[in-house]
């Protein structure tokens, strides 16, 4: 039995709160990520979209890759300086928006679980 609260709620939750909340905290999220010094807080608050927007709680995540772990650390430092800080505000971007039209919110849940990865390469 799932532990999520019911679709109701989560619904009501979203209507109420869940998408104004939503655009400031991503707003503020970037912003910290930008800084470079705030990209752990920006990350950790990234990854928590999903509950503000509709308290849907993440499901953990079981995977196997052949290749196995994360890019090195200077290869994600890099892509983060040359792609991810702006690909990610876009990303973010659009994402909002998908979540504005109701119908999109089920891609932009998804588009906010791979935003780790489009910021820094960070597989989650």
């Amino acid at each position: 039995m799932s532990d999520q609260p019911s679709l109701f709620v989560r619904a009501l939750w979203f209507l109420l709160v869940g998408w104004w909340a939503t655009g400031i905290w991503l707003s503020v999220a970037w912003l910290l990520t930008v800084t470079i010094i705030g990209i752990p807080l920006g990350v950790w608050m990234i990854n928590q979209v999903p509950m503000l927007l509709s308290l849907k709680r993440r499901d953990p995540l079981v995977e196997e890759r052949g290749s196995g772990g994360q890019y090195p650390l200077v290869v994600r430092a890099v892509w983060f300086l040359l792609v991810g800080w702006w690909a990610s505000g876009i990303w973010t971007g659009v994402a909002y928006a998908l979540t504005l039209t109701v119908v999109g919110i089920p891609l932009a849940i998804w588009m906010y679980n791979q935003l780790p990865y489009v910021v820094s390469l960070y597989r989650y």
